[in-house]
């Protein structure tokens, strides 16, 4: 079983207990919640610093050959995470897209039933923007 699937009970139990925790202190539940969140967030930076700055296993105690693929060198983990971005901005842009003309394209739709065909492509568009990001991120790890 992965650490995902273990992870999600666990977060739902965090989830849970954080409400009950700001419902039950108020402000200073909160205060103690976001405490919480600044060292968790620390903490992740610091793995990130960590991750970034370290080279590959295969290339520790090796010497670096210049003309090495950019992966021997750590360039691809940065790539790796930009495509991540790209793909995890392009498809909530997307959803915001779609949710603001998908209700404007139904609103229209239950005046004119007839228009449905030209309030789709609409959406399509909208949606597309989670394709484009998907692109960039085959184009970004393909140069990983």
């Amino acid at each position: 079983m992965t650490p995902w699937l273990v992870g999600i009970p666990v977060v739902a139990l965090l989830a849970g207990a954080s409400l009950v925790l700001v419902r039950r202190r108020g402000r200073a539940g909160l205060g103690l919640l976001l405490a919480v969140d600044a060292l968790v967030l620390v903490g992740a930076l610091v793995l990130l610093v960590g991750a970034l700055g370290t080279t590959p296993a295969a290339a520790v105690g090796a010497a670096v050959d210049p003309a090495a693929p950019a992966a021997a060198t750590g360039i691809g983990g940065s790539a790796l995470i930009a495509a991540a971005i790209a793909v995890a901005g392009s498809s909530i842009g997307a959803a915001f897209a779609v949710a603001y003309t998908g209700s404007a394209a139904l609103a229209a739709m239950s005046e004119r039933p007839e228009i449905f065909g030209r309030a789709m492509v609409v959406v399509g568009l909208a949606e597309g923007i989670a394709i484009y990001g998907l692109v960039v991120a085959m184009i970004l790890i393909g140069q990983a």
